[in-house]
Order: structure tokens, then C-alpha cells, then sequence
């Protein structure tokens, strides 16, 4: 699974690295203990534009009653991503990149009731590309206004050889060649997209073990990416 990462990169290097056209004027403060319900920026198209927006984090259906479902929708288990009802739509048309800095893991401790959290990201501080889905829900708020949400999930895989030192599942990591058909909403071949819902190459994986202080959402500081010694 994927329910913590890091996202500090300033919108301007993302937009540049991931080819967007055009770049939502409401950023995000940079924060490296993203949470699910947070905003986060998502890569997608609409239309013929390359787009980055901030989307809530947890995918709201747009026949959802109510947008609360979205808080168990933030990872979405690939093998089933073409058929489960929440996510086969979106699979069709609305496909997304997440762009992350690095993201968290939880690895058991033998013999403690605790895990360790580890810090993972790219050998070379290149960002992941992580594939996601996106999609539209439409209702009345609290107040009974109308709203518009754009929301969406982390589509999750089996793990590559050092993911799985860790944890038997990782996002689903894509490698710039397929980004544009990945991207494109008029690619609509289901069987070909599924062959790129697999494990990332391992030697795009390092970690090291990093604070417990990550197990709270509320710490936010670009401190907790930083290496801890064992005990």
C-alpha cells in the first residue's frame, strides 16, 4: 500500500519534469508527511491539456452518495483496477501521475508491537511517477451548496526484489516511456494498459529507517526523512 509520502517540489520543477501544459494558480505548501485526505498534486489530462491540479487524496466515484467514501479510496489494488466498479471507469478514461519526492513504509519489528518506518525514494532524487486515477464527483456540501470535487487514488502492485524487504505490496511506480499513453484519455485498450500495471525495477528502491515522529500526519517537517540508527 501508499498512505504516506512526500511531496516538496516546488510546482514550477514538477510541471517542467512531467511536460504540463498548464499549472493550477492555487499551490500546496510543500510537505513531507502527506497523509490520505490531504490535496495533493496529480498530472492528468483534460482534453488535450497536460494539467497539474491538486486533487483530494482518497477517490470520490461519481455515483458516490457521499464524498466520505473516499477516505478508504486512497490506494487502489491493481489486478482489480479494470473490474471493481469504484475504479473501472476511471481506468478507462482517467488515468493520472501522482508526482512524489520519496514515500513511507512500515516494516515489522521481530518480536515488538511497533514497526519501523523506513524512507524510500530514487537512487538518483529524481521524483516518482506514481499511476493513479482521477475522477469527478458532483453534490451539495454541508451547507447545501453545490460543489464540484476532483479527486484521486494510488493505484498499488505487487512488489519488485527490495520492496519486498519491507511490505508485500508498492505503489505502482511508471517509467517515463509510457507516461503519454498512460496520460492519454483516449486510450481506451484495456488490455494493454493492465500490462503496465507492474512492479518498478529494483534499482529504483533505496531506503533508510527514519523517525517514528512520521506516525503523526501533524509532523510535517522536512526532518523526518532524515536517517535514524537502529536500536
Amino acid at each position: 500500500m501508499c498512505g504516506r509520502f512526500v511531496a516538496a517540489s516546488p510546482p514550477a520543477e514538477i510541471a517542467a519534469y512531467f511536460g504540463v501544459d498548464e499549472v493550477a494558480d492555487t499551490p500546496l505548501e510543500p510537505n513531507f508527511n502527506v497523509a490520505p485526505t490531504s490535496d495533493v498534486y496529480v498530472v492528468y489530462t483534460e482534453g488535450t491539456t497536460r494539467r497539474l491540479d491538486p486533487l483530494h487524496w482518497g477517490l470520490i466515484p461519481s455515483w458516490a452518495k457521499e464524498t466520505s467514501v473516499g477516505n478508504r479510496m486512497f490506494n487502489a489494488r491493481g489486478e482489480t483496477i479494470a473490474t471493481k466498479g469504484a475504479f473501472k471507469s476511471s481506468f478507462a478514461r482517467r488515468r493520472c501521475i501522482v508526482p512524489v519526492d520519496g514515500f513511507y513504509e512500515w516494516k515489522v519489528v521481530a518480536g515488538q508491537k511497533r514497526k519501523q518506518p523506513y524512507y524510500i525514494h530514487r537512487p538518483d532524487g529524481e521524483p516518482y511517477a506514481f499511476g493513479g486515477l482521477w475522477a469527478q464527483w458532483s453534490g451539495s456540501d454541508s451547507s447545501g451548496d453545490d460543489v464540484v470535487i476532483r479527486s484521486a487514488t494510488i493505484i498499488t502492485c505487487a512488489p519488485n526484489s527490495k520492496m519486498a524487504e519491507l511490505h508485500d505490496r508498492m505503489p505502482l511506480i511508471l517509467a517515463p516511456a509510457v507516461w503519454d499513453e498512460w496520460l492519454d484519455p483516449s486510450n481506451t485498450d484495456i488490455e494493454h494498459l493492465s500490462r503496465l500495471v507492474v512492479p518498478a525495477p529494483p534499482e529504483l528502491i533505496v531506503f533508510h529507517p527514519v523517525s517514528a515522529e512520521v506516525n503523526n500526519a501533524r509532523h510535517r517537517g522536512a526532518h523526518l526523512i532524515d536517517e535514524v540508527e537502529l536500536d
